[in-house]
Order: C-alpha cells, then structure tokens, then sequence
C-alpha cells in the first residue's frame, strides 16, 4: 500500500504541476480550477489513498462500479461526481450517492433525475453535457445534447425540483468539425457557457479537459478538469 501511495502522490504532483504551469500561462489563479480525479475501473483503496493525499472531487462512469465504491468510501469528505452516459433505470442509485451529474443531455432523464432528487430530500447539481460532434441538434456518439439543445434542456433543469443547473460539460469529440481540434473545442464550449451565464448566471461550472488535453482546457477558461490515468495510471482493460 505505501507503494501504490508514493505512485499516486507523484502522479498527482506532476498533474498539480501541469494545472499550475497552465493556470500561471493563461493568467489565471490556480483556485479558478478543481480537479476531479476519475477513479473509473479502480479499487475503493485508491479513493481512499487520494482521500488521504488531498483530493476532494472524485468521478465514476458506471453505477455498478461506483454505487458499491461510494458506499465503501461513505466516511470520506469526498463529493462525487457521476460523468457517464446514465440510464433512466440507474437515476436512483445515482442520486443516492452522486453530488453532481455532468452528464444531462435529455428531457426524459431531467424528470427522473428530478422525481429521485425529491424523494431523497437532495439537492442534485446538473451540467449539461454538450455533443460538439452532433451539429445543432441531436446527440453526440458518446451522448450529450447538441449546442441548439441546450437552452430548452437548461430551462426544463432549473425548473425543476431538487436539480440546480451549475453549467455544461463536454469531451473532446472523436469526429465532426472539432475533431482533433481540442482548443477550439474548448473554446466553442466557452462561448456556449457564455450564452448560458446571460439567462442562468450561476451556471458557471465548465467541465472540460482530460489526461491528454488539461491544458487547453485551462486555457480556454475550464473551471473543473476530470483526470484519470495521468493520476492512477494506464486503465487495466475491462473484459
């Protein structure tokens, strides 16, 4: 266990760095970035490792995977965060143990996320997750609402019981005009934040950036980065 704690303390200072250096280039105050460690794939014993080297945000994909780690790291000052594509019959175990879901991105899963956040007595942050691959309308490969869908999706979320909209999240997309053009991703997603803020104004979480492209994130004005294997490694490979 003292190995795999100086792996991940060193890791995590290098990634520290690395949001620091970004920060200092941009102008920005390194407080103006939270970074939310993706423990997706590994054991409750690396959450509680990162618990106890400081880290306060954590994010899962998969309820199967994380339901039984958030139970098993209940004690932990941690807020979680739920970023996966997420099923209408996941909501309630999802709600049970997640503080923020970046990955809003339709009507239908505004209202469970809704009907759950009430019958827990829970208030329940929401992103909506934006699809930069889906043009306008439609949703994205790896889900999320197109840029023409966002402002119907905000108002459904910030009238509705137990959610409070907090901003938008996006991942780079794989295909479409913004493939492999990271900075300009980030940057669209930044001027949608924008348009955002002029009707919900308290919306200013921007998720955004990962292992690969934090620093354009932080650049471009990203207030939360999700980083996984820069911090807990390579990704063992799921059968």
């Amino acid at each position: 266990m003292t190995d795999r704690k100086d792996e991940l303390a060193a890791n995590l200072a290098k990634v520290e760095r690395r949001i620091a250096d970004a920060c200092a280039a941009a102008g920005r105050a390194r407080d103006e970035v939270t970074l939310i460690v993706v423990t997706k794939t590994y054991p409750a014993s690396d959450v509680r490792i990162l618990a106890e080297l400081g880290v306060r945000h954590v994010a899962e994909n998969r309820d199967q995977d994380a339901a039984p780690k958030a139970e098993a790291c209940s004690d932990l000052p941690l807020t979680w965060h739920f970023v996966g594509q997420l099923q209408t019959n996941k909501v309630r175990s999802v709600v049970g143990y997640a503080d923020f879901v970046q990955s809003v991105d339709r009507s239908r899963l505004v209202t469970a996320l809704s009907k759950e956040a009430v019958r827990a007595g829970r208030e329940l942050g929401c992103l909506l997750q934006v699809a930069l691959d889906a043009g306008e309308s439609g949703r994205g490969e790896r889900g999320g609402v197109g840029p023409g869908g966002i402002e119907e999706l905000a108002a459904l979320v910030a009238g509705a019981p137990g959610l409070r909209l907090d901003g938008l999240m996006t991942v780079a997309p794989l295909t479409g005009e913004y493939a492999g053009r990271e900075p300009a991703a980030f940057e669209r997603l930044m001027d949608l934040s924008t348009d955002l803020r002029s009707s919900h104004p308290a919306a200013t979480m921007v998720s955004a950036g990962m292992s690969t492209d934090l620093e354009q994130a932080v650049t471009a004005g990203a207030t939360h980065v999700r980083v996984g294997s820069a911090v807990l490694g390579v990704r063992p490979r799921l059968g």
